[in-house]
């Protein structure tokens, strides 16, 4: 069976998935974008209370920081050929005493590579936030997550790891000028050019 046909079948699996259902008191409602296509990946940690809302990923602030940062419009953020959004968890976990509570842990090692997996075309993963790293760069588990962007150089140019576009982390952007003047023109570059293929 070829990639192209077995994508949708796991996609309903997905997105027919009750495994975190005791746990999600806003209910069950997986937020992915996926094609067997998509030339660049976005590893996110799990989608928010307005994405939940609205089905819709990174349809939020942090969002239109990310496409931002990635120097494209939506026309080609919400183009799954393109560009496949998959978080950690991929429903919305609810609220916790300090913000969003992390991803359901039960999501990733149930879904993810074999997910991945339909998506042989990848280029260029940006892996948002601890928890996406702690997944995709093992290997820097333990390590801040100003230490782990900071070492970009190291996973690129096909992983890049980053801090998460959120409101949020304002306060880590301003104390870290770098990521703005160093990463961010080189991630725009690196899109560019896997798009312009």
């Amino acid at each position: 069976m070829s990639t192209s046909i077995k994508l949708p079948i796991l996609l309903n699996e997905v997105r027919s998935c009750t495994l975190c259902a005791p746990h999600l008191a806003d209910g069950v409602r997986p937020v992915l974008q996926v094609d067997a296509k998509a030339r660049i990946l976005v590893a996110g940690q799990a989608p928010g209370r307005k994405v939940h809302a609205s089905g819709v990923p990174f349809d939020d602030a942090s969002g239109e920081r990310l496409r931002s940062w990635m120097g494209i419009g939506r026309e080609v953020f919400y183009d799954a050929t393109r560009v496949a959004i998959l978080p950690m968890g991929f429903c919305y976990p609810g609220t916790g005493k300090s913000g969003d509570l992390p991803p359901r842990r039960e999501c990733a090692p149930q879904w993810r590579a074999p997910l991945i997996a339909m998506m042989p075309r990848i280029e260029l993963v940006l892996v948002i936030g601890q928890y996406a790293i702690d997944w995709h760069l093992p290997q820097c588990a333990g390590k801040t997550l100003t230490d782990t962007v900071r070492a970009w150089r190291d996973h690129w140019p096909r992983v890049l790891p980053i801090p998460h576009p959120s409101p949020r982390n304002n306060i880590w952007l301003k104390a870290n000028p770098w990521f703005a003047d160093e990463v961010v023109p080189v991630l725009q570059a690196r899109m560019a050019q896997i798009l312009a293929q």
